[in-house]
Order: structure tokens, then sequence, then C-alpha cells
């Protein structure tokens, strides 16, 4: 009973997931979350009939917007016990930086998502997250805020062996960050 209650697989919104997680309960989190890249992620269904057609929905957006929700989400974390530093200096101070733009609301979404993953993290766990250069470094900020600068390991770099170019006045991507 014990093994399969360690080894489980949860589907949801991971912050609603996460309130229903003990507290210092997993030992390893790898984090892929959308990178506020401006696009729509697609996904394919196939149909259960036989006549072989599939369906395109956009699986997600991976586009924020500031509104009444990174507005609840952010007062929510300068006053939360668990954000530190986070809350009390430095989401203020980016917020000062990039107002209420797009950026900011992504980041307010991340924080809160931060703040519950190191509530849950073992002290022992470990935690990978996966970004590229659209956020990394304010992502870096927001992790040194909630988990504290001196836990801080490591940078993967994970070399494409295939660079894209979504824009043609750019370099292309060669490579994404953990």
């Amino acid at each position: 009973e014990m093994e399969a209650d360690m080894n489980r697989l949860c589907y949801g919104d991971c912050l609603d997931v996460l309130h229903s997680l003990e507290d210092e309960s997993v030992d390893l989190i790898y984090l892929d979350p959308p990178f506020n890249s401006n696009r729509d992620y697609n996904a394919f269904f196939s149909s259960t009939r036989h006549d072989d057609t599939s369906a395109q929905v956009v699986a997600f957006e991976d586009t924020w917007h500031w509104g009444e929700q990174a507005q609840k989400e952010f007062d929510e974390l300068l006053h939360k016990s668990g954000s530190g530093t986070l809350g009390e200096t430095i989401l203020p101070a980016l917020r000062a930086f990039l107002a209420e733009s797009d950026m900011m609301a992504y980041l307010v979404m991340m924080a809160s998502r931060l703040v519950e993953l190191h509530r849950v993290l073992k002290d022992t766990g470990s935690l990978y997250l996966h970004c590229d250069p659209t956020a990394s470094h304010y992502l870096k900020i927001l992790l040194d805020g909630v988990f504290g600068p001196i836990n801080f390991r490591n940078e993967i770099i994970w070399k494409r062996s295939q660079p894209k170019s979504h824009i043609k006045i750019n370099f292309p991507t060669t490579h994404d960050v953990i």
C-alpha cells in the first residue's frame, strides 16, 4: 500500500494538485512550464470512429496577460508566509520594473507555483526547471527568492541538434536551459 502511494501521476492544473500534496513529500520535481512564447500549442485527437478523422484543438495558449487573476495571485504572494523574500522584495521590484505587462503576469503565475513546489519538496529533494531565454533570467531570480540563492547547484544547457528559428531577424535558438 505504501509503495502505491509513493509513485503516482497527477493530472490537472499543477497549482490545484500541489494544494492536495503534503509538506515535504516530494523527492524530485521536473518543471517544463510554458515559456511565455506568445504561441498557441495544438493537440491532435483521433476519432473513435472508423473514418480516420482527427481533430486539432488549441491545447493551451502560451500567452499571459495582466488581469484580475494575476492581480489576485500577486496580492496573495505578498502576504503568504511561505513566499519569503519573493513576496517582500522581489515581486514588488519586478512589478515596478515590468509594470502590469504580460511578462509580469507570467512571472506571478510561475511564482505562485514555485512557492507551492518549495512547500512540497523535501529538504533532500531536487528541482529542475526547463526554460528558454524568453524568461530564464527572471525565473532564476524567482527561484532564488523562493529557494534561496545558496540552493542553486547547476545550470544544464540542452543543446539542440536542429536549431529552431521562429523569427527571421534573430539568431536561431540552439539551446534550452535546465
